[in-house]
């Protein structure tokens, strides 16, 4: 069965869905987007995400046409339409197509609105098993005053150039410092340490995306008792952590052993990240408006 996915009002075979070369989305990033689960036939987190899109969008001056109540049956809909109960989903807003070329926003009278849902591709479990190793990226975060990471906009060279580093050391992910050299999020993730039992992340104002995963999995040590604590810190408390993780909306709860070449305490994923996985897993299973009742 072909694949349907939604576009300004309409659901369409994927090889039916067409946007204009000359909207924003393609000729600058200019515009939204959200990657969001579905588990168990739920969507995780669906309004967390739907509120993440507009603020993003008013970050931007972006007028999305609808509201958020139809945004969230959009991903319902694109869900049932495919007959997922378990998928990836990506949300995109575009500033629409431009009557010209300039960069001035009030040439798209109309966004762009569209929504993909499709199988997951999991990460083997032998990463989650054994941990993944990472590089710090020469690739800096951009400024909170340039470009800031809390929108999560389709300007993501910053991520894909620190991608690209990943790729050029062979190993899955890299780590983003801040231009005052702090630890600040991987490419695609939120990065935690774990350091005599308390579990510490970089804070929003580094220069980070709130994640919805990162936020759920900070609720969940808090419930086990974890101590949490937001706060800066450079590459030297990567390297001397008992524990490191990432969590993303694909990857979940992923482990790091080693980073730049320093492995992380014994080398294996540690008893707290452990006991967060496994927390986590069995929390998405609950969470979240049913995609088929």
């Amino acid at each position: 069965m072909s694949l349907v996915v939604y576009l300004d009002g309409q659901f369409l075979k994927k090889e039916e869905a067409r946007i204009s070369i000359f909207d924003r989305g393609v000729l600058y990033g200019d515009g939204i987007f959200e990657g969001i689960r579905a588990y168990n036939n739920r969507v995780f987190k669906l309004k967390e995400h739907i509120d993440r899109l507009y603020e993003s969008a008013k970050a931007i001056l972006l007028n999305i046409p609808i509201d958020k109540q139809e945004m969230m049956n959009v991903v319902l809909e694109t869900l049932r339409r495919n007959n997922l109960r378990e998928a990836y989903i990506r949300l995109v807003v575009t500033r629409g197509e431009g009557t010209d070329l300039s960069l001035d926003p009030r040439k798209c009278p109309k966004p762009t609105i569209f929504c993909i849902a499709m199988p997951l591709a999991l990460f083997p479990q032998s990463l989650y098993e054994e941990g993944i190793e990472v590089v710090t990226a020469s690739t800096r975060r951009n400024l909170n005053e340039a470009t800031s990471p809390r929108i999560k906009s389709l300007n993501y060279l910053n991520n894909v150039l620190a991608k690209i580093e990943a790729n050029l050391c062979n190993v899955p992910e890299s780590i983003i410092l801040s231009q005052d050299g702090y630890v600040t999020e991987a490419t695609g993730e939120n990065v935690f340490i774990v350091k005599k039992g308390k579990l510490i992340t970089p804070p929003i104002h580094a220069g980070i995306l709130e994640g919805i995963t990162r936020n759920t999995v900070m609720e969940l040590a808090k419930e086990e008792g974890i101590t949490v604590q937001e706060s800066l810190f450079t590459r030297f408390d990567l390297y001397n952590a008992d524990e490191c993780f990432l969590t993303g909306t694909a990857a979940e709860i992923m482990p790091v052993v080693k980073v730049d070449g320093r492995i992380i305490n014994d080398g294996k994923p540690g008893p707290i990240t452990k006991t967060l996985m496994k927390k986590f897993k069995q929390y998405v299973l609950t969470d979240g408006p049913f995609i088929f009742e």
